[in-house]
């Protein structure tokens, strides 16, 4: 247990991501206390919480990346557990919110399943969610409880600003959905913007139509939140080079990575993947072209200032103006 400005705070971390549960707990100072996930033999999931929460502030880390339904059933099985234990508040730290790209309806009789979940994060106790770039911001408002969706492009545009810099830039976004994310990206970088018009024949399998803006003669970045196949990043590639774009980058806030992602990318004409660590990549994935950069301590940091009743937003901005800090 940690004290914050008289306040008694616990940190737990389920399965998901432990890594980067380890690099928050080391920012924010705040130890991660003892919790076991047990599983029995039919597969049902339990808790054992093995330290008093009572009148606590709670906060558990948990992306519900793959495997998407088991890391849920952990979360709302934890959230459960803190609210009948009399935890004080319960605050989910959610780096990936898995199901956001099921955020409306685009056919007849389909589910919306991105509310659904936040439905049973809030009937499960929790008081608060915290996200890095929900697929849709839209998802905000399925919450009735405070939400914050932080955005990574600051962080992977400094990637780009400081550690890499790269001369005549185009910042590319790979649909017409990313155009505010890679919009945020390309003032960062003060370089122009463009957009890959393509068409989706179907689920993760997308078509390249057109390309709007000059990318002729530059290094392109393309800018996306999720990359899951890669086949959508692997064709916008392969177009900006046919366009006459010298060089192809990409940039992502969630690196799932699903199926045959890693050896398209690995195959393809991009020269590097800058991606966070909102989901933990085994090392069966950690191909020279993937940098990963971890928001470990910007996570860190937002929980102090949630404990102390500050500010969070200001967090990400000065990750883009160091003259502030």
């Amino acid at each position: 247990m940690s004290i914050i400005d008289g306040k008694k705070i616990k940190l737990f971390a389920l399965n998901s991501n432990r890594p980067l549960a380890e690099e928050i707990a080391r920012t924010s100072g705040i130890e991660i206390s003892s919790a076991d996930v047990v599983r029995f033999a039919d597969g049902e999931i339990s808790i054992n919480i093995e330290e008093s929460v009572r009148g606590h502030d709670c906060f558990v880390i948990q992306s519900t990346s793959s495997p998407a339904n088991e890391h849920l059933m952990e979360l709302l099985i934890m959230a459960d557990a803190l609210k009948r234990a009399s935890a004080k508040t319960v605050t989910v730290i959610m780096p990936y919110y898995g199901y956001s790209r099921q955020d409306r309806k685009s056919k007849s009789r389909q589910p919306i399943t991105a509310k659904l979940i936040a439905d049973m994060l809030q009937v499960a106790g929790v008081n608060r969610v915290i996200c890095l770039d929900l697929h849709a911001a839209q998802i905000q408002g399925f919450f009735n409880i405070p939400i914050d969706n932080f955005p990574a492009a600051p962080l992977l545009a400094d990637y780009f600003l400081y550690n890499k810099p790269l001369e005549n830039i185009v910042v590319v976004s790979p649909d017409h959905g990313g155009v505010t994310r890679a919009r945020i990206f390309a003032r960062i970088l003060n370089a122009p913007l463009a957009i890959i018009d393509k068409r989706r024949p179907e689920p993760n399998r997308a078509e390249v139509q057109n390309i709007i803006g000059d990318v002729s003669g530059r290094v392109a970045i393309m800018v996306d939140d999720i990359i899951d196949t890669a086949g959508t990043l692997v064709a916008g590639a392969q177009a900006l080079i046919d366009a006459g774009a010298t060089k192809v980058y990409a940039a992502a806030t969630h690196a799932v990575f699903s199926g045959d992602a890693i050896e398209r990318i690995n195959n393809s004409v991009i020269c590097q993947v800058v991606v966070t660590d909102t989901i933990a990549l085994p090392k069966q994935k950690a191909l020279p072209k993937i940098i990963q950069l971890s928001i470990g301590p910007l996570l860190g940091q937002s929980i102090l200032h949630i404990v102390k009743d500050e500010p969070i937003s200001q967090i990400f901005d000065k990750i883009s103006h160091p003259e502030k800090n």
